[in-house]
């Protein structure tokens, strides 16, 4: 048994959408009472980080809806299925930056809301980065500016909540710690 577990009793889906559904769960908890659990079934998605050759770190500005303002993030998206994370990650690296990797390191997987979602990121190193032949290739429904910024200006932009997500701030930390490593 699961330490705390809380069984489903009964779940109710009350909307299927493109990127997620949403259920409500009544579930039996450890006292023996029950209560109700909203969620958010997610995919998964994956985030990159990619540092360039002169220690710069490819970050993509856009709006966020949820929000109602735009962030700067490292590049990211949502895993389709049965796609491997690292194929997911090579494939936005390249449409939302325009960039290709030789490598992809995996740094930690970790989740993002679990107190009402399942959605995991993946997160990678992406090393021997170069521009390719095609470009960024966005979807139709994405506008991203792209930007290449030193640790020190991201860490300005973590102060300034200019980046306000967790991968992107964690990808920051990692991003200093390993580029302090390499020095």
């Amino acid at each position: 048994m699961k330490k705390f577990e809380e069984k489903t009793i009964h779940s109710n889906r009350l909307y299927e959408g493109k990127i997620i559904n949403l259920k409500v769960d009544d579930v039996s908890l450890p006292n023996g009472h029950t209560s109700k659990r909203e969620l958010i079934e997610h995919p998964g998605a994956v985030a990159i980080i990619a540092i360039t050759t002169d220690k710069k770190i490819i970050m993509v500005e856009q709006y966020r809806k949820a929000l109602e303002r735009s962030l700067v993030e490292i590049p990211a998206g949502k895993l389709e299925p049965g796609e491997a994370p690292e194929t997911t990650a090579m494939r936005e690296l390249e449409e939302e930056t325009g960039y290709t990797a030789e490598k992809l390191v995996k740094i930690q997987t970790f989740a993002t809301s679990p107190g009402f979602a399942d959605e995991v990121i993946h997160l990678f190193a992406a090393e021997g980065l170069s521009k390719a032949t095609n470009g960024a290739v966005l979807d139709d429904d994405e506008f991203v500016e792209l930007m290449a910024i030193t640790i020190e200006e991201a860490e300005q932009m973590v102060a300034d909540e200019r980046i306000y997500d967790a991968k992107t701030a964690f990808a920051v930390l990692w991003a200093k710690q390993h580029l302090l490593i390499e020095n």
